[in-house]
């Protein structure tokens, strides 16, 4: 089906966001105060894991549109003009082509949209954001938050939103790259746009220290049985204490934390490596190729052949 020139809201119902969950948490979004403009929405898709991408493109005299605490971040780039687009908070500065602009859950804009542009968008949930930080920034998700951006520029997520534009939405193997490309692209924005959250004093979980030692246990030890016993002892502390402290400060439980963790390292061996599927559930701590399967099918939507000859490199 032809989309290009279909108003949002008269799209079919599958490719609006749904009323339940998981989509639903996006159905107050940036994507609904979209549909309610004069734009035009190009293409859709849900890729899994509570992420959709869009492209839309507007051409109007004069237009204004208000975003109110969406309740998910949104990843904006400019694929054409927007050259006397601006943001009513930041009189004077204009967007244009491969620029960027990141709206986390809680901001609020005004924009004043004049002319023709085209955009890209990645809808995206806090989460998606932050319990990566943990590892990749060795701090805890409660701590931080995506920043509220208009118009910046960055050479790696720019390149990576005109890849995911440019490429086939259409079908599970193309979905899964996409998806992929996706999770590449939140990680560089991690390192890039985060900010501290300003809540005051961040209270209860784990001290940064005692975070690292269960943190990096489960990290060299994915390979091996773990038990909430392992990781209280580590951290000298009670199994109770230690299951609602690890909840704070990680934004799950263990084991929730472990299973996460084992499916990105099979990811990673699946992707980077040659190595034989039983071996890589055998490093991956499952207990057998089946099960293994199982978990890697529920987590990541393909079973883990699949996946390897989808984006292998």
């Amino acid at each position: 089906m032809d989309l290009r020139n279909r108003r949002p809201l008269d799209l079919p119902a599958t490719l609006l966001p749904a009323p339940g969950l998981p989509e639903g948490r996006l159905s107050h979004s940036v994507f609904k105060t979209m549909s309610e403009t004069d734009a035009v929405l190009e293409r859709f898709t849900w890729l899994g894991d509570e992420l959709a991408l869009a492209i839309w493109r507007r051409d109007t005299p004069c237009a204004e549109t208000s975003y109110c605490q969406p309740g998910h971040h949104t990843l904006s780039y400019y694929m054409g003009g927007g050259y006397r687009t601006e943001r009513g908070e930041l009189p004077g500065l204009f967007g244009a082509p491969q620029r960027l602009c990141t709206l986390p859950d809680w901001h609020e804009s005004r924009w004043t949209v004049r002319g023709a542009v085209r955009f890209f968008h990645v809808y995206f949930l806090p989460e998606h954001f932050t319990r990566r930080a943990v590892v990749e920034l060795d701090r805890e998700p409660r701590e931080l938050t995506l920043a509220d951006r208009t118009y910046f520029e960055h050479e790696r997520i720019g390149q990576l939103c005109a890849a995911l534009a440019g490429m086939d939405w259409d079908g599970a193997d193309a979905r899964l790259r996409a998806n992929e490309m996706t999770h590449e692209t939140l990680s560089h924005l991690l390192h890039a746009q985060s900010l501290p959250r300003h809540q005051g004093r961040v209270r209860g979980g784990l001290a940064p220290a005692v975070r690292r030692l269960p943190a990096d246990y489960i990290e060299a030890h994915l390979a091996q049985p773990m038990t909430l016993q392992m990781l209280a002892q580590l951290a000298c502390l009670s199994e109770y204490h230690l299951l609602r402290m690890f909840k704070v400060s990680f934004g799950m439980t263990p084991s929730a934390w472990i299973g996460a963790r084992r499916i990105e390292h099979a990811r990673r061996l699946l992707q980077h490596t040659g190595q034989p599927l039983q071996q890589i559930a055998d490093a991956c701590g499952y207990a057998d190729l089946s099960h293994f399967s199982h978990r890697f099918r529920d987590a990541v939507g393909a079973a883990p052949g699949r996946y390897r000859s989808v984006l292998a490199r």
